[in-house]
């Protein structure tokens, strides 16, 4: 199986970084209508004036990660490389691409978690009709396979894999870039809990650790395709699990 590893990555990255930032920053404003939706506590600022914020934080913030990203991880062979062929210009990768794999394994991480769910279903926090929960959640998977993927996968896995390489020096090994992507799948699962307890679903210790476990297990997935193919194809996996687990799981079992 081929995989990025192979090669370093020299750059350049400022560009590629930028980009990244302003396609999560665009996506940022799709994620509201479930916010909002699924948040009791109203909104203390006019709508426009927090999406406007929450975009321009997101912007920032996944252009210093992308940046981080792809300068540490580069030397590991951890990049966006269809991204960067079409931002520079420069010849398409010539090993294969896996996109039907990685939409594969989306839907199937998105299935898992959501049949997981089924054997201790979350309180959920607001009722919302089906067809309202599902463009609200549709929407709200932009945001997931940009911007969390750019956090959480480029950002994350590949400043693990550059520290665990650090101390000798040395190319990353294979043990490091699983290290990484499991500690990066756990912040992930993590990341969620902030949401989680504003909305009353974290209210037991139970319940926090369901939380980040099935988090982590898209995080997993999304992890070691983005070792082995690329960012685009974690970004497509997340995409893929959160459209299983916001669209299709309402329409089937009714959950949120």
């Amino acid at each position: 199986m081929s995989s990025p590893t192979e090669s370093v990555v020299r750059g350049p990255h400022l560009k590629l970084a930028l980009w990244l930032g302003v396609a999560a920053a665009l996506a940022t404003p799709a994620l509201f209508p479930y916010l909002i939706a699924m948040t009791p506590a109203p909104l203390r600022i006019p709508l426009w004036k927090a999406i406007a914020i929450g975009a321009a934080q997101t912007g920032v913030l996944t252009w210093l990660f992308a940046w981080l990203g792809l300068y540490l991880g580069g030397g590991h062979g951890l990049d966006a490389p269809w991204l960067r062929a079409w931002i520079y210009r420069q010849p398409m990768p010539a090993r294969r691409t896996h996109w039907m794999l990685a939409a594969l394994l989306g839907v199937l991480a998105g299935i898992a978690v959501a049949g997981i769910e089924q054997i201790q279903p979350p309180p959920t926090p607001r009722v919302l009709d089906t067809i309202g929960q599902t463009w609200r959640g549709a929407l709200a998977s932009l945001y997931g396979g940009t911007a969390e993927e750019i956090l959480c996968r480029l950002g994350s896995v590949s400043l693990l894999v550059w520290l665990l390489a650090w101390p000798r020096r040395q190319q990353a090994r294979s043990w490091m870039f699983i290290v990484a992507i499991v500690l990066a799948a756990l912040l992930f699962g993590a990341g969620h809990l902030p949401f989680a307890f504003s909305t009353g679903i974290a209210h037991t210790p139970f319940a926090i650790g369901q939380i980040i476990f099935l988090n982590s297990l898209v995080g997993l997935v999304c992890g070691g395709l983005f070792w082995k193919f690329g960012l685009e194809h974690a970004m497509l996996a997340h995409f893929c699990a959160d459209l299983i687990l916001h669209v299709a799981s309402p329409l089937v079992l009714g959950t949120a």
